[in-house]
This record gives structure tokens, sequence and C-alpha cells, in this order.
């Protein structure tokens, strides 16, 4: 592990590979350890860098207002890096987007799994969703917390618990709890927007775009998906990966690193 002062903040990171860049950002429910599976894969011909977010993981979470893809520049910055490949799962990849529109010469490729989109509104169906899966959770109990998301996140409405292998809901619980602490703490900090957001200005991305979901995550992610191939210009929309949901790179890592390796060429 790396630690590097990016806008005031002690970053935690993992880095392997020379070549092109490319920044692996993490979902909302995990930390940089999500990516464990694509960093030898991808070193082979990038320089490959791997942050754990402000606040998330590792890093640390001074109580200054930031915003998140401020600090990818800002990263991008402290490792005298012009540009780079930005890689996101779900809050990682809007973080990527984000800051693919606010910083747009800094960005040369975006590949986005199970992608969120800052601005965008669940529908009806994902909250009655979340109230059948796992209905209300006290917030201060991370373990629950925890196993309610990963019931809704990593198994999906489509599977049962017992159809995933469990150790990736060992690891994934885990991972998330920790999670969950952070964005406590980060309730507290005052973490700055894009404006407007993403979601209504995705025609405006000009660089390359992949995008695609596991075909086991929940409805909205996988119409974000649709949505994004069909407003951003020249984005390229792959199959939805089957037995997978939302931490698609770590549930299925050898098709995620096919197409990664084939995208970044």
């Amino acid at each position: 592990m790396h630690k590097i002062t990016v806008n005031g903040a002690s970053i935690a990171y993992d880095e392997e590979g020379t070549g092109s860049p490319v920044v692996l950002l993490h979902a909302g429910i995990a930390d940089r350890r999500m990516w464990r599976g694509q960093i030898s894969a991808l070193a082979a011909r990038h320089r490959v860098i791997v942050p754990d977010l402000r606040g998330y993981g590792d890093s640390e979470l001074p109580p200054t207002p930031f915003t998140h893809h401020d600090d990818v520049a800002g990263l991008l910055d402290a490792l005298d890096l012009p540009r780079a490949a930005l890689v996101g799962c779900s809050f990682g990849g809007a973080v990527a987007i984000d800051t693919a529109l606010a910083h747009p010469d800094r960005v040369s490729a975006l590949a986005l799994f199970d992608t969120a989109v800052s601005g965008n509104e669940w529908s009806d169906e994902a909250n009655d969703l979340w109230d059948d899966l796992v209905g209300e959770v006290d917030p201060d109990d991370f373990v629950a917390g925890a196993a309610g998301e990963v019931r809704f996140w990593v198994v999906g409405p489509g599977r049962q618990p017992e159809d995933v292998d469990p150790a990736l809901i060992t690891f994934t619980q885990e991972m998330d709890q920790r999670a969950l602490a952070a964005e406590l703490a980060l309730g507290a900090v005052e973490v700055g927007e894009l404006t407007p957001p993403a979601i209504d200005r995705l025609g405006e991305l000009t660089v390359p775009v992949l995008v695609t979901a596991g075909a086991a995550d929940v409805p909205d992610i996988r119409r974000l998906a649709d949505r994004i191939a069909a407003e951003v210009p020249g984005a390229v929309r792959l199959p939805d990966i089957p037995d997978a949901a939302h931490l698609l790179p770590l549930e299925r890592p050898e098709p995620v690193n096919a197409a990664l390796l084939d995208f970044l060429s």
C-alpha cells in the first residue's frame, strides 16, 4: 500500500505495472480490495492505480469540504499523470463519469461496470425491491446493514444467497461494514456534487466509453447501462454478464479482464 496527499487528504492506493495509466474506482459498498482480480491482469500492459476514495478503506477524511471527482484529478496531479483511463464500478463509476465531465482533459477513456450516475433517481420498482429484500435496518448497526446491502446488491433480486459463493458474501460483507462506517463519517463532512449532475449530461462525454452490468443486478442498474449506451456518442454496450450481480469485477474477473484489455488496447 502507498499513501499520497491529495487536496489535503492522505489517500491510500495500490500500484502495479507500467504503460498507459488506468485508475480503478471502487463501489460504495466496497474499497480498493474489490479490484484484486484485475490488478495483475491489467498490469501486464498498464500502470494500474487503485485508490481508496476519501474516507473509505485506508484513506483519510479530514473535516474539510471536497469532491470525489476533484480528488481523482488531484490524484493524477500528485502522481504527475496528465491523463488516465478510469474504470469504475457502481459509485466508483459515477465518480469516474463526474471526473470526465468536470476535468475532460484528464480522462482518456471510461469503462463502467454496474455503474451509478450522479443525479439518477431510483425507480419505484427498485425501492419496492429494497423493501422486500432488506426492509428497515438500524443505520448504526453496520453488521445488519452490510448483510442487507449484500443481499440486495451482491446476491441480487433474482438469486438466493445459496446461489452465491459464500466466500464472496463473507468478503463483501466485511468490506461493506467498513464502507458503512465511512459513509456515516462522510455525513459530517461537506461533500460537493457535480453541478449540474451527470444524468442529463451524458451526451457531453467525448471519450471512448465501455459499459456493462451483471445480469443478476437490479433492473435499474441494467437500464442505466442502456441509457448510457444510448446517450453517449460511440459508447460500447456489452451484453450483461451472466452469473454476476452488482460487484461484477469481483464476482466474474475473467470476462471483465478480457473486456478491459480489449477496450483499453
